[in-house]
């Protein structure tokens, strides 16, 4: 065994096994006994320890100390093949962080799917202060003695998805705790597991390839942590996220855009104007046409606006959907102009006069990722192109046949796109980039425009750094790590059952562990529906200081969080509760969360506390909130 130890962080190696355990004080993280580093790979399952040469050297230098480990050589059946890599594991002298580094020398003839390292954690007791932080959606703590079993985690794991919102995961063990922090997310991922009432759960890492290769060097880096909980965890991110200089306010922001002060309190409403489903979608129905087409006119939405107006709603903003030719998620990135049967520019522009006159806000959804075949303007060549040459197509959505466009193009659609708007006079308030936050980002082999994931993030970003650069607020469908500098809200940042079916179980307890790191940073609107008896999202949306929904109208029925509450409230009530989670935004928006508990340790009271001084507890139990300073 070979042993490393700075301070009071130690590294312990087994050169047989090839097993890590980390050490902190009298605190021990060891990998679990079934865990063997591995690669999957086209031709199957390759174990580090296969490798035909094994070397393993100890490294010390001006910042560090650990173990670099050198595997050259595979057998795959009567080959021998030269792949190679290095793995180097140390411990940083200033912070006694641990760094796992996955280094590729040689790729030639092995096609590598993932690369599982490093391993997951044994997390083994039945203790209900053992518990597991995941970043699926705005976050989930795990107790070892949790009775539901963890279920599919969206997109996978991938971070910079709606299944990470952040490249991190952590485990805390009585007030010992850790946090693994991947800082090359762009083409890596978690995976996890919980059995039906415990007693462990078991969380580790993966990368994957970029354009077929894993072509540079993947980096995870372990925080050992003492006398900590999860809030400790989600500030020792936060901090990382300021030395990277990615964490950017909401006042900086309103520095640059005044107008984002205009929008913190605002009532969010969500509405439509035009759907056409086509024949080639998943989501047509042939027995029922009238679902298929529907429209309504810009001068019936305004009429709406008036209403809220009238009745007494002070501050609002509206998404509107499928304001363009042909219909909601339709013809992307082609989609001009304004609905002729809905009244066409001239309705649109007295729609988006009558919101400014009542001191309201406005945006569009807009898209720039799904390419759809029906679009004057497609052209394969500017599709994502896989590196076997093959192009990923679907038909799910209301358009039909689509690709994905190469996000190298998305810049210049959206700036063609946003010239053709401020032509015809309609002056934008904010807009709606669909799913650049929600989805992985792409990748393109087309050697006329190659693309990296993370050239596709950084593409996104600069899509949203142009609508800044004409004063409008940008937004995406949910969060992620990577948008912070540049979006200033979300269509929604929700817990991730509420994106399921109402009565769905809960894979663990909900904890705004994104908010903890990034509350003051976004705008995030919250569902608010009574959907039982026993469940009320408007609690949600006050706990995590968040902006309302009054009016939620999901494109897509049972859906994404679309679904009919069984309380039906009448527009008035909807008001009077929006009012009350409005007047918290408004005080709290800016502010930092600072903390996040359980009221005497009971998963039903929860308890957040703002920057500010702001108390909000909730009693999900009873139903009843509480807010103080």
């Amino acid at each position: 065994m070979t042993n490393i130890k700075i301070n009071h962080t130690e590294i312990q190696f087994e050169e047989e096994s090839l097993r890590i355990t980390l050490c902190k004080e009298k605190t021990v993280w060891e990998w679990t006994d079934t865990y063997s580093p591995h690669l999957e790979c086209e031709d199957g399952h390759l174990e580090f320890k296969d490798a035909l040469s094994v070397r393993h050297k100890k490294v010390e230098n001006g910042i560090g100390a650990g173990i670099r480990s050198t595997y050259r050589g595979f057998r795959i059946g009567e080959r021998e093949l030269p792949y190679a890599f290095e793995t180097y594991v140390w411990i940083e002298w200033t912070t006694e962080d641990v760094y796992f580094e996955w280094i590729p020398l040689c790729e030639e003839g092995i096609k590598v799917k993932a690369v599982y390292w490093p391993g997951e954690m044994a997390f083994e007791e039945k203790k209900e202060n053992w518990y597991t932080l995941l970043n699926m959606q705005q976050g989930i703590l795990i107790p070892n003695t949790w009775e539901v079993e963890l279920g599919k985690i969206i997109f996978d794991g991938i971070f910079e998805t709606a299944g990470g919102y952040m490249p991190w995961f952590a485990q805390v063990k009585a007030r010992q705790g850790y946090i693994a922090i991947c800082t090359t997310p762009w083409n890596a991922a978690y995976q996890a597991k919980h059995p039906a009432g415990g007693p462990y759960t078991h969380v580790g890492m993966r990368f994957e390839p970029s354009l077929g290769k894993m072509d540079y060097r993947r980096v995870v880096r372990y925080s050992l942590l003492s006398d900590c909980d999860y809030n400790d965890i989600c500030k020792a991110y936060r901090e990382y996220v300021k030395e990277q200089g990615r964490l950017r306010t909401l006042a900086e922001k309103a520095a640059q855009v005044p107008s984002v002060d205009r929008l913190i309190g605002c009532s969010f409403v969500h509405k439509g104007i035009k759907t056409y489903v086509s024949e080639g979608s998943d989501f047509f129905d042939k027995d029922a046409p009238d679902i298929n087409n529907q429209l309504v006119s810009f001068a019936k939405r305004e009429e709406e606006i008036r209403e809220l107006n009238a009745a007494g709603v002070k501050k609002l903003y509206m998404h509107l959907d499928g304001w363009a030719e042909p219909g909601y998620d339709n013809q992307h990135p082609d989609y001009v102009p304004a609905c002729e049967a809905a009244g066409g520019w001239e309705k649109m522009r007295s729609l988006v006069d009558a919101m400014h006159e009542c001191g309201y806000l406005f945006g569009i959804h807009d898209q720039y990722r799904d390419y759809y075949h029906s679009a004057p303007s497609y052209d394969d060549d500017y599709a994502c192109m896989l590196p076997d040459g093959t192009i990923p197509q679907h038909q799910r959505w209301a358009g039909g046949p689509q690709s994905y466009l190469c996000g190298t193009q998305a810049p210049y659609y959206v700036k063609r796109n946003f010239k053709e708007l401020k032509k015809n006079r309609i002056e934008l308030d904010c807009a709606y980039l669909d799913v650049f936050t929600c989805n992985e980002g792409d990748e393109c082999n087309n050697p006329r425009h190659r693309m990296t994931r993370k050239e596709c993030y950084d593409a996104r970003a600069s899509c949203f750094n142009y609508l800044m650069s004409q004063g409008i607020l940008p937004s995406s469908e949910e969060v992620s790590d990577w948008c912070i500098p540049s979006m200033v809200f979300s269509h929604y940042a929700p817990y991730d059952f509420m994106l399921r079916e109402p009565g769905s179980p809960k894979y663990g307890v909900p904890v705004p562990l994104f908010n903890l790191v990034y509350h003051d940073c976004l705008i995030e609107p919250w569902m608010m529906e009574k959907v039982s008896d026993s469940e009320d999202y408007m609690l949600y949306a006050l706990l995590n200081g968040g902006a309302p929904y009054v009016i939620r109208d999901g494109a897509y029925p049972n859906f994404d969080g679309s679904f009919e509450p069984d309380v039906k409230l009448t527009l008035d009530q909807d008001i009077e509760r929006c009012k009350v989670v409005s007047e918290l935004h408004e005080k709290v928006a800016k502010c930092e969360m600072v903390r996040h508990e359980m009221v005497g340790g009971d998963y039903e009271v929860q308890r957040t506390v703002f920057s500010d001084g702001t108390v909000v507890t909730v009693d999900f139990r009873n139903q009843v909130y509480e807010i103080t300073r």
